[in-house]
């Protein structure tokens, strides 16, 4: 009984503290950059994508191999995980249609943010004196831009405990589920797989991880970004139907399962801007850790890096799968499954090996995620407390994954989540005092 009342006061916890204010707070960062920015993650978007993907070519290779591009992709896989699958059906399930199209305006919103972070990373990171390897990350644009230790002491805490959560045990969980329903593969030998090759990974620092994430990240996206346009090109007769849902849902007065007038357009913004955050971590401050290790770039070139991985994470992957699931008809307010299994039967609908292609695409998303965390779990805790500390904890959490893929988590979720939200503050408190030092416009 004491177990369950814990339960409940753990998840009342996560949800007030998720409530409007904070989700107040992400949007409120968002639209001031935008405006410092002038719109350019809109009006630059020719401009950024054209630096960014459109001059990989281009991209020098230092001597750790860590490039602005492979850097982007570690962020990207620490963020690109069991969310754009399942993250996405709860939101549908949750706000109804009308949630992506707030889910979208968290994104573009997020982009400027997303600019702010990675500018301000860049500006504010650390070079090693004996490996000339740079590193660096929210806490030291706290420690250095606000001069405020305790703070950004706190936030490395609550990195760090986040990271053994929404970073690995939730995300190893989801996998191994995938695979015991689909493939009947125990959770635990799907458990020793993922801990073998997260230890692999990790063991050779950010440059292997790098390099691994510059690989798997555009195969992990191109393979599930194929899988989901055969789905919509089948039902392509429906995708009209299906984008005007998404707008009319966003601000649509009538209630829905039976619910007060005018609440669900309440729930739809709520519950889209929620999952936007989680999806692309804009305004967390997770994944400014990868790209501060990026060699040969500036400031604004990793801005303009940043505003790529949300727009890739959640305008394109969640899309995606939001257009998936609408358009195959399996979803109905109220009565659908929820979670990856919503996703799997509308994958199911049209290709014949559906649930299987999900079940993979979930280990790989949330490998990719396992992976990058361990970084960014490493390096708040190298600098709470040294290298020593550090590997101690590489085998905490790699010990987590078998935790996490055979046991429930219902309350490692919330606790998670938790931390999410509190390391979220001091960052961004951080970008609003830090905000005259990103130029306007987006200038270099």
């Amino acid at each position: 009984m004491k177990l369950d009342k814990l339960e409940v006061l753990i998840a009342y916890a996560n949800e007030t503290l998720w409530g409007i204010p904070l989700l107040a707070l992400f949007l409120g960062v968002g639209l001031m950059y935008s405006y410092r920015l002038r719109l350019y993650q809109v009006r630059g978007i020719r401009e950024w994508l054209r630096q960014t993907v459109g001059g990989l070519k281009r991209a020098k290779r230092g001597k750790t191999g860590i490039t602005p591009f492979s850097a982007m992709c570690t962020a990207l896989s620490g963020t690109m995980g069991i969310g754009n699958i399942a993250g996405v059906a709860t939101a549908l399930t949750l706000g109804g249609a009308g949630a992506i199209l707030w889910m979208w305006v968290s994104a573009i919103l997020g982009m400027a943010t997303g600019y702010a972070e990675k500018f301000l990373a860049v500006k504010y990171r650390q070079t090693d004196p004996i490996t000339k390897k740079h590193y660096g990350g929210a806490v030291y644009y706290i420690r250095d831009g606000l001069k405020n230790k305790p703070l950004a002491a706190i936030f490395a805490l609550c990195f760090a405990l986040a990271s053994f959560g929404i970073g690995n045990m939730t995300q190893a969980n989801s996998a191994a589920q995938g695979f015991s329903e689909t493939f009947d593969i125990p959770a635990a030998i799907t458990a020793i797989a993922l801990m073998s090759i997260t230890a692999i990974v990790s063991i050779g620092g950010v440059t292997r991880i790098n390099s691994v994430t510059s690989k798997l990240v555009p195969l992990m996206s191109l393979f599930y970004i194929a899988g989901s346009l055969i789905v919509i090109a089948a039902n392509a007769r429906a995708v009209p139907g299906a984008l005007y849902g998404i707008i009319s849902g966003a601000f649509s007065l009538k209630p829905a399962g039976g619910g007060i007038a005018g609440y669900s357009v309440v729930l739809a913004l709520r519950v889209g801007i929620a999952k936007g955050v989680f999806t692309n971590e804009a305004g967390l401050g997770s994944g400014v850790t990868a790209h501060a290790a990026a060699e040969n770039t500036t400031p604004h070139r990793q801005g303009q890096w940043g505003m790529f991985e949300v727009f890739a994470d959640t305008l394109v992957v969640c899309t995606l799968t939001a257009l998936v699931i609408l358009v195959s008809g399996v979803w109905t307010p109220g009565k659908a499954p929820d979670g990856i299994a919503l996703t799997a039967l509308a994958f199911n609908s049209v290709l014949p090996f559906g649930e299987e292609f999900v079940s993979i695409s979930c280990f790989v998303f949330a490998l990719s995620t396992i992976i990058s965390w361990s970084y960014y779990g490493e390096s708040a805790i190298t600098y709470l407390g040294g290298r020593k500390k550090a590997k101690t904890y590489k085998i905490l959490y790699i010990a987590a994954i078998f935790i996490g893929s055979t046991s429930k988590l219902t309350v490692v979720w919330n606790i998670s989540e938790f931390f999410n939200g509190l390391m979220a503050i001091p960052n961004l408190l951080a970008l609003i005092a830090l905000s005259r030092e990103v130029p306007r416009s987006g200038a270099s």
